[in-house]
């Protein structure tokens, strides 16, 4: 057994998680739902691949005026 092995410790992060869960068991499936809403998004190829043909080349010293 290593000396750095503590098997009985649990956070105070990982009790108050725990805990949540287990009053709230419907929380995991709302944050799904959320999840879906903003990053869960079928990507369509051709359209990204449009979108970068599109995209115009940055200048160096953007800042600097053509004069």
């Amino acid at each position: 057994m290593s000396f750095f092995a503590r098997p009985d410790y649990k956070s105070d992060a990982t009790q108050f998680l725990d805990q949540l869960r287990a009053q709230r068991p419907e929380i995991e499936a709302q944050q799904r739902e959320g999840r879906a809403l903003l990053w869960d998004k079928e990507v369509d190829s051709e359209v990204w691949q449009e979108y970068r043909a599109g995209r115009v080349a940055q200048q160096p010293y953007v800042y600097q005026t053509k004069a």
